[in-house]
C-alpha cells in the first residue's frame, strides 16, 4: 500500500480547526540540570533561583504528558489539540523560529498559550507532507516575553505501506567556523534526552522499529537536541550576549554513533550557526541574534 497523496491528505485535514491551550509551570531547576550534565558541558549555566534559562530550554517545563492508554504504535499520543486528524501519521520535526524579548528566570510561573499557525500540505521528492506550524506566546508571571513556533511534517502512511527508502547523511567535510563544539552520540544519550523531554517516539531507541518500519538506518538523533547544541555556542563563546532570535531548519537526520560537530560564525549582532555529523554536510542551520 503507498502513502498517502497530497489530495487525499488534504482532504483529511479539511475543516480541521484545532483549539488553544494553555499551559503554567514553576520553572523547576532539576531539569536544567539535568539536561547541562547531559551534555556534560563544562562551563554549565547558573541556574539559582532568578538566573536566566538558557534559551529553549524552557522545553523542559511545558512537557505534555498524555496517559499511556492514548500512546500509538510509534510511542507518540494517537490524538492531541494539535495532532492532525491524518491516517496512518508519521511526525518529523522540521524546525522553527524563537523570539525571546525578556528572560525566563528560574522559579518563575511560565506560561505557554499554544495554537496552530498555519496548515499546508505540499508534495516532494518523499511524496505528500502536511506541514503544521505551533504558536507558543510565553508569559513569565503573567507577562509575555516571547514566542516560539515549531514547524512539524506530517505524513500519512497506512499500516502495509513499504519502509521508506533509508535516509542517508550527505558526505563533505563538515561545517567549519572559529566557534566549536563536539557531543558523541550513543542509544544511552538518546533514551535520556527523551526521558528529559518525555518523547515516546520509538525511532530514538528501538532501533528495530527506526530500522524495519521507518526506514532509516538506524537510531536518530532528535531535532531539537540539534537546535539546542546551536544555541550553545553563543551560550559558551559569548556569555554576556543572550540569544533574542533565533530561526533554525533541519534538513538532514543524524544517526548514532555519529559524533556532532556545531559550529558557529559570529558577524555583528548575528550568529550563522550549523549542526551535523562529523564529516558529513549540516544537519540543522541556524540564524542566531544577539543583544
Amino acid at each position: 500500500m503507498d502513502p498517502i497523496g497530497a489530495e487525499a491528505l488534504a482532504a483529511s485535514l479539511d475543516g480541521w480547526r484545532p483549539g488553544s491551550v494553555e499551559t503554567t509551570r514553576r520553572v523547576d531547576p532539576w531539569p536544567a540540570e539535568a539536561f547541562a550534565d547531559l551534555l556534560d558541558t563544562p562551563a554549565p549555566p547558573s541556574l539559582r533561583p532568578g538566573d536566566p534559562l538558557p534559551p529553549l530550554w524552557h522545553w523542559f517545563t511545558l512537557l505534555d504528558h498524555p496517559p499511556q492508554s492514548a500512546i500509538g504504535a510509534d510511542g507518540h499520543p494517537t490524538a492531541g489539540p494539535f495532532l492532525p486528524p491524518i491516517p496512518g501519521r508519521r511526525r518529523m520535526f522540521a524546525g522553527g523560529r524563537l523570539r525571546q524579548d525578556a528572560p525566563i528566570p528560574v522559579g518563575a510561573q511560565l506560561t505557554g498559550r499554544s495554537g496552530v499557525g498555519g496548515v499546508s500540505v505540499k508534495s516532494g521528492r518523499s511524496g505528500a507532507m502536511a506541514f503544521v506550524t505551533v504558536r507558543h506566546e510565553l508569559l513569565v508571571d503573567g507577562v509575555p516575553v516571547g514566542f516560539e513556533e515549531q514547524d512539524l511534517v506530517y505524513r500519512g502512511e497506512p499500516d502495509g505501506a513499504a519502509a521508506r527508502a533509508p535516509a542517508r547523511p550527505g558526505d563533505g567535510a563538515g561545517p567549519t567556523g572559529p566557534w566549536r563544539l563536539e557531543l558523541s552520540t550513543d542509544p544511552v544519550l538518546l533514551f535520556r534526552f527523551s526521558a528529559l523531554t518525555y518523547n515516546g517516539h520509538r525511532i530514538h531507541y528501538d532501533h528495530q522499529y527506526a530500522t524495519q518500519v521507518e526506514g532509516y538506518p538506524g537510531l536518530v538523533v532528535h531535532g531539537p537536541l540539534l537546535a539546542l547544541l546551536a544555541l550553545e555556542l553563543p551560550r559558551v563563546h559569548a556569555p554576556d550576549r543572550p540569544v533574542r532570535t533565533l530561526d533554525y531548519r533541519l534538513v538532514r537526520p543524524v544517526f548514532v554513533p555519529s559524533s556532532i560537530v556545531g559550529v558557529g560564525r559570529p558577524e555583528g549582532n548575528a550568529v550563522e550557526a550549523a549542526v551535523g555529523a562529523r564529516g558529513g554536510g549540516p544537519s540543522l542551520t541556524a540564524t542566531l541574534g544577539l543583544a
